[in-house]
């Protein structure tokens, strides 16, 4: 059975075969199903994996925008205590993991890639947390309760930049706590938003062509 034909019966077994446990360097107290140099995925070029029906695997890594912002809330449980937390554009569930661990009352992950949602459901069992879990595409709609909106990573990419961007604003117009860890993505807005903190996340180059990025955390401001 090929790889695609694996993955599409069943993502939880691909992602458990393509994966091993690592705790991310900036965040030991979350263990996630990575991808490391040693697993056939890590070397999958994005011309191979579509010839497998594979989408990119996102969700494979630990990106330094997630990390930063995970880091953040571990360390200022404040912020999610109590309160219901919506981790947007999930990935690995990193930090929707973080934010329960922190004491959120509630964390619902939110990811369209179908791997994702195996991933973050894996993850959260690994970590012994509760995670709610959506396939469904939310940018744009009404609030749906959510105290505090978790966005790691998510400025790679113009039209989709720009989309979340109106969202997110809007969303803090109304109260929400709005947060993004970024790490100097080229769409991250150039205005509106308030530096709360930033790491040197260590990396890998075949990731972000550099061994360490300087990430930050930042408050989206209301228009």
């Amino acid at each position: 059975m090929t790889a695609g034909n694996v993955a599409a019966r069943d993502p939880a077994r691909f992602i458990r075969d393509n994966t091993l446990l690592h705790e991310p360097p900036l965040v030991p107290e979350v263990r996630l199903h990575l991808a490391s140099e040693i697993v056939p995925i890590w070397q999958m070029t994005e011309e191979e994996l579509e010839k497998t029906g594979l989408p990119p695997p996102f969700w494979a890594f630990a990106w330094a925008g997630g990390q930063a912002l995970s880091r953040y809330i571990l360390d200022n449980p404040g912020i999610v205590a109590g309160r219901r937390v919506l981790d947007f554009g999930s990935g690995s569930g990193m930090i929707g993991i973080a934010a329960m661990k922190a004491g959120a009352a509630s964390v619902l992950a939110a990811d369209i890639d179908r791997f994702a949602v195996s991933a973050i459901a894996l993850n959260a069992a690994v970590n012994e947390v509760a995670v709610a879990v959506t396939a469904e595409d939310i940018v744009g709609v009404e609030n749906r309760g959510w105290d505090v909106v978790l966005v790691g990573d998510m400025c790679y990419e113009r039209p989709l930049a720009e989309r979340v961007e109106a969202w997110l604003r809007r969303l803090a117009g109304e109260g929400v706590t709005v947060l993004i860890g970024d790490p100097g993505r080229t769409y991250l807005p150039k205005s509106g938003l308030e530096k709360l903190t930033s790491y040197a996340v260590m990396t890998t180059r075949e990731l972000e062509d550099t061994d360490v990025r300087n990430t930050s955390v930042w408050r989206v401001l209301p228009l």
